[in-house]
């Protein structure tokens, strides 16, 4: 929801206010993200323990090693979220709906993630290309790891980092090229 905020104090001008502040903005956002995400883990443990006491023959407890692997790579995966997210929400300096932007990402990181189908679905070329993608690497790595399906760590943790370098070079030029367009209107 980072793209929606930001987007906000742009248009009303209350970007203005962080601006002022010694910190650079995208920290305040990022609290603000892991805060909200930790706020939603009552709500998800109570689903995982709901799930099992539905269906208990699904109970299973990954390895401990396994555990920590997920939790490093689902750590790196918010944060290449967040960073995605945050660079479509700089292009509000320019575009009054810079959300519209998340909205089309949004669509085809469904589908390639792995989160409406498992990528074991597409045709293994297409497979191959989509594991060059940021899209996998949100989703369907996190989750296979967590449970043990096959996948190429080292890769996916290149790609990870890849794309974090990528998206970051694009996210500090775009704000410092928005900073000299912004206004602070509305303000």
């Amino acid at each position: 929801w980072v793209i929606w905020e930001f987007e906000k104090e742009v248009v009303q001008g209350t970007l203005s206010n962080r601006l002022l502040q010694p910190l650079d903005p995208v920290w305040h956002h990022f609290a603000s993200h892991v805060s909200e995400r930790f706020a939603r883990l009552p709500f998800v443990f109570g689903l995982v323990l709901l799930f099992f006491a539905l269906y208990p023959q699904s109970f299973w407890l990954p390895s401990a090693g396994r555990f920590l692997l997920f939790l490093l790579v689902i750590t790196l995966a918010f944060c290449l979220r967040f960073l995605i997210q945050y660079t479509f929400a700089l292009f509000a300096f320019w575009i009054e709906r810079a959300s519209a932007i998340e909205q089309f990402w949004l669509l085809i990181y469904l589908f390639l993630s792995g989160l409406v189908a498992p990528l074991e679905v597409f045709p293994p070329s297409v497979r191959e290309v989509v594991l060059w993608t940021p899209f996998p690497y949100l989703i369907h790595f996190p989750a296979s790891i967590l449970i043990g399906l096959p996948v190429d760590v080292g890769r996916g943790l290149l790609v990870m980092f890849g794309w974090s370098a990528v998206f970051f070079v694009c996210n500090r030029w775009l704000w410092r090229q928005g900073l000299k367009q912004y206004s602070g209107m509305g303000a």
